[in-house]
């Protein structure tokens, strides 16, 4: 396959960060007196910033106003990254060998504060042409919006990308965008199989996302194939 272009999700994928967002959700429900659910992380997986900040007011109880419980939570991230910024081991190759051969897009339920922030410190600002945020568009995943958003902002028809997600709500949003879909799956929470099923390929870590994977993919796009062992 030759794709219009490549597009990575963020969190999971690029930065082991989903454990980090969890643990300032939660310490942000405990400290003003709401109430944590164990299945919280993984019922959060996907929303847009503006859709897990209601989900914190509204069900577990955060006595806050959603655009405040964003910003808390977005300071713990931001505080955090600044100390250390957790990237998957395989990242920076993966981004530095595809973006040689395709544009490459962002499709991201981080806020557009903390993308802004992972770019810069990453150094990955001049190898994404287009980032894009679930909080702008209408719905976050697994709805399609932000991956439509994106191929639309690189000027590409979404058909002819290539994704590269971790989560159930990740591979259901990239491919209900149509687009061919390679998942790295999340080793903290793990997709289901119905979710792996869309895709073309996976593989384990992301460093295995190289140009020859990304020809390799077949199409029409078949499901099940495992590459990179």
């Amino acid at each position: 396959m030759n794709p219009a272009a490549v597009i990575f999700d963020l969190d999971g994928v690029l930065l082991d960060s989903e454990p980090r967002w969890n643990e300032a959700k939660e310490a942000l429900v405990r400290e003003t007196g709401g109430s944590w659910r164990d299945d919280a992380p993984r019922v959060m997986m996907g929303m847009s910033s503006l859709e897990w900040s209601r989900y914190l007011h509204d069900e577990l109880g955060v006595p806050m106003e959603p655009d405040a419980i964003s910003r808390d939570v977005v300071r713990r991230m931001r505080d955090g990254y600044r100390r250390e910024l957790p990237l998957l081991p395989g990242a920076r190759e993966a981004v530095e060998s595809v973006r040689k051969r395709w544009p490459l897009g962002l499709a991201s339920s981080s806020n557009r504060e903390i993308i802004d922030l992972v770019l810069e410190l990453s150094g990955f600002g001049a190898a994404f042409r287009v980032a894009i945020s679930s909080e702008e568009v209408a719905r976050g995943k697994p709805a399609p919006d932000v991956y439509l958003e994106t191929a639309s902002r690189l000027g590409v028809d979404p058909t002819g990308c290539v994704a590269i997600e971790d989560s159930s709500n990740g591979m259901r949003s990239a491919a209900a965008a149509g687009m061919t879909l390679i998942a790295v799956p999340n080793p903290h929470y793990p997709p289901s199989e119905d979710a792996l099923a869309l895709a073309a390929a996976t593989v384990e870590v992301v460093g295995h996302v190289t140009p020859g994977v990304v020809e390799s993919l077949p199409e029409p796009r078949p499901v099940g194939a495992r590459v990179g062992g």
